[in-house]
């Protein structure tokens, strides 16, 4: 049967577009990921994780204080305002990439005016088919000098490049990828923000302590040195002693000026984190370090969850599938492309006859271009374009490998912290049932009041072990937090927010 012209060239066009779209689809390399993370988490290194949920995991320290600096940090923190900046210069860039795949149009209204001597126009023309000025005088017409023409024009101009190759859809998917790389670092900034000022107040908190051991020290050493004096002018110490008791007392008393330049630091440190709330520091500081006491278990192994909630891998795996899509669109600037242009519209030389139907115009035209004097720099991005994309390969493999790194060595760390502030805890209990002891046995008269004074020594050396014992407990766990991208799995699933 035969078919009209016009159903045969619709039936042919699918066919003759079919290799067009076949080649499109392969000028984009296939998905890939280092060899070195591959057997590490199969499904993870081959699909993009979302972004999971997140939950106020600092809350696990269970500390007020520490609660309401983070909440301040988060509100006001400099850091994280350039974070969100970044996120939204990044969705502007993929709104406009993916507005260029939309034919562009613009609107158009207004007069023309058009001024040119009648000799170097119509009667130029004119002259050349015999028909001269002389011509019109003798008929008691005569040209004017210039010919004045107003043209009044609305309409509507468009361009359009038809995306064969998929180059526009490639770069508009690009910087989507490139966006959510974003919004990921966006999370990884927010993850540094908090555990810097969680850690920070973790060194403020155990600098307020060590000044007051520091001070407790202080004064016991005087009390050692009155009693090596007494000893020395009774004949019962040597100099040796007296010089000892009094070398220990300037050394701990040269100890309070430096925790005291640590502790100004740590808190203009912790200023500059919260954003500057500097007055409001001294009432939000407790002297007192209490966030260490509940610990849950930390957990084992390296699943794909914990992989999936560190928002610096999310970042790596997003520029790879950025970089993907870049070497398609610099491939499809290598092949012809075709583009559309053209305008409609509304045109007279009276006003008033804008709207009527008659007056109408249009023009279309359509250019098929073929790169071949810039095939060499287009080459030249296509070759940029695929060193990007083995960049971001490489960045996403050691991004894989220092999250495992980092989850097994926070772990390990938190284990032996844990034991290390046990034992801490277990001598500081020996030392001060030592001191009790010793107390009774001097207020019974049966030892010496040096022996207890050297007994509340340790039990002073142990309390600052003890302290910095916790602090390096905190910090393990505060290490481990922040290695996962936040908070654990712990009986029932928790997500990071």
């Amino acid at each position: 049967m035969n078919m009209p012209p016009s159903q045969r060239s619709r039936r042919r066009i699918p066919a003759i577009l079919l290799p067009s779209l076949l080649a499109a689809c392969s000028l984009v390399p296939d998905a890939r990921v280092p060899e070195q993370v591959a057997d590490l988490d199969e499904e993870f290194a081959s699909e993009i994780q979302p972004i999971p949920q997140q939950v106020e995991w600092w809350r696990a320290f269970d500390d007020p204080a520490l609660d309401r600096l983070v909440e301040a940090a988060l509100g006001s923190n400099f850091d994280l305002d350039e974070a969100v900046a970044r996120v939204a210069q990044a969705r502007a860039r993929a709104h406009m990439a993916s507005a260029a795949r939309l034919p562009a149009m613009q609107a158009a209204i207004g007069p023309s005016e058009t001024r040119m001597p009648t000799s170097a126009g119509l009667g130029a023309q004119l002259d050349q088919l015999g028909l001269g000025s002389d011509v019109f005088e003798a008929f008691g017409f005569v040209l004017p000098d210039r010919l004045d023409l107003t043209t009044y024009s609305a309409g509507a101009e468009f361009a359009y490049e038809a995306d064969f190759w998929l180059r526009a859809r490639n770069s508009a998917r690009a910087a989507g990828a490139e966006s959510l790389a974003a919004e990921s670092d966006l999370h990884t900034a927010r993850i540094k923000v908090l555990a810097d000022t969680v850690g920070t107040y973790f060194e403020v908190v155990d600098l307020r302590q060590q000044r007051s051991l520091a001070g407790e020290i202080v004064e016991l050493l005087k009390e050692w040195a009155w009693l090596m004096e007494t000893r020395y002018d009774g004949g019962l110490a040597d100099a040796q002693d007296l010089y000892t008791a009094r070398r220990q007392l300037g050394d701990a008393e040269a100890e309070l000026p430096r925790i005291e330049a640590l502790m100004a630091n740590a808190e203009s440190r912790l200023w500059v984190l919260v954003g500057g709330y500097r007055e409001e520091l001294a009432g939000m500081l407790p002297d007192v370090l209490t966030t260490a006491a509940s610990l849950g278990p930390a957990p084992t192994g390296i699943p794909a969850d914990l992989l999936v909630q560190r928002p610096d891998v999310r970042a790596a795996r997003q520029r790879v599938e950025a970089a993907r899509f870049a070497v398609g669109a610099r491939r499809a600037e290598l092949l012809p492309s075709l583009s559309l242009s053209g305008s409609i519209g509304l045109q007279s030389s009276e006003s008033a006859d804008w709207f009527d139907p008659d007056q109408w115009f249009r023009n279309l035209s359509a250019n098929l271009l073929a790169p071949v004097l810039q095939r060499g720099r287009l080459r030249g991005n296509v070759l940029l374009a695929e060193a990007r994309l083995d960049e971001a390969v490489a960045a996403f493999g050691r991004a894989v490998l220092t999250a495992v790194h980092e989850v097994e060595s926070a772990t390990a760390g938190l284990a032996a912290a844990r034991r290390r502030s046990g034992l801490l805890v277990s001598l500081e209990e020996a030392a001060q049932a030592e001191v009790d002891l010793r107390h009774d046995r001097y207020a019974s008269g049966l030892d010496d009041y040096a022996i207890f004074l050297a007994a509340s020594q340790m039990l002073a050396s142990a309390k600052s072990a003890r302290a910095a014992g916790e602090r390096e407990l905190g910090y393990a766990r505060l290490a481990l937090h922040r290695a996962i991208g936040g908070a654990w799995i712990s009986g029932n699933p928790v997500s990071d927010r």
